[in-house]
This record gives C-alpha cells, sequence and structure tokens, in this order.
C-alpha cells in the first residue's frame, strides 16, 4: 500500500455547461487553478452522449441517448483524473463504468470538488496492471 497524508483544502464549486466534456474539463480546470489533488464529493447533472469503459472491457461503449448522472466519483492531480459513474437512461436502466473522454454535458453539471493539501495525485505506469495507477506523494 502506498499513502500520502495530507489535510482538507478548499472546496471548489463548479458548474459545466452544455458540450464539455467532463474528464476533459476537470483535468484542465485542476492544471488552471493548481490542483495538485482533489476528490469529487458531489455531481449532478445530465450526460450524452457518453464514454465509458465498463468492467472487464478495454474498448470504449458510448451511450448516444440522453442520461442523468447518479454518482461520479474519483481523483484528479497533475497527471489525469480517474473517474467512474453510473448513469441511467430514458427507460431508467443503470450503467456505470469507467469514465473516458467523450462524456459531454447536456444540460448542466454541477460539481464539488474537495482540494486536498500537502498530497500530489500523481499517476504512473504499473507494470502489474498495465495501466497508469495512483502514486499519492507529499508535497
Amino acid at each position: 500500500m502506498i499513502q500520502a497524508r495530507g489535510l482538507c483544502g478548499k472546496v471548489h464549486a463548479l458548474r459545466m455547461g452544455p458540450g464539455e466534456d467532463v474528464r476533459l474539463g476537470l483535468q484542465d480546470w485542476a492544471v488552471r487553478s493548481g490542483v495538485r489533488a482533489g476528490a469529487v464529493i458531489s455531481a449532478v447533472g445530465s450526460l450524452g452522449p457518453c464514454s465509458l469503459r465498463l468492467a472487464g472491457r478495454t474498448e470504449a461503449t458510448i451511450l448516444e441517448q440522453d442520461l442523468e448522472l447518479l454518482t461520479l466519483s474519483g481523483t484528479i492531480g497533475p497527471d489525469g483524473a480517474h473517474l467512474h459513474a453510473t448513469v441511467s437512461g430514458p427507460d431508467g436502466a443503470v450503467l456505470g463504468g469507467h469514465v473516458l473522454a467523450g462524456c459531454r454535458v447536456r444540460t448542466t453539471m454541477e460539481l464539488v470538488i474537495l482540494e486536498l493539501e500537502g498530497v500530489v495525485l500523481h499517476r504512473r505506469p504499473d507494470p502489474g496492471t498495465g495501466s497508469s495507477e495512483l502514486v499519492p506523494a507529499q508535497h
């Protein structure tokens, strides 16, 4: 286990508008704002289209229909974001997975991000998983 200890810092309230890419927009916001470690603590809104990577799959699943965001969780650092979402479609069916670029806001997205002080959330290639994984560090 890798650990870094920090403190709760600023709380950022954000609103994204129609057409904005949730993942890319949050990553860009973090860089512009100098946020080196953040956690999504609340998110509500709508999406369409949305690109998710489902469990055990390598390819994206593109959901073209109108969607409600039910949950969004994850971390944001200087090397990018790791986000998971659950969404529901017009029939109420629920689907969830890893948020990829291409999840676009349909009408609005309200987010609350907690900034962590004294920590940097790096992502580095992990030969064991084949993915970039979290490497928290003291700052």
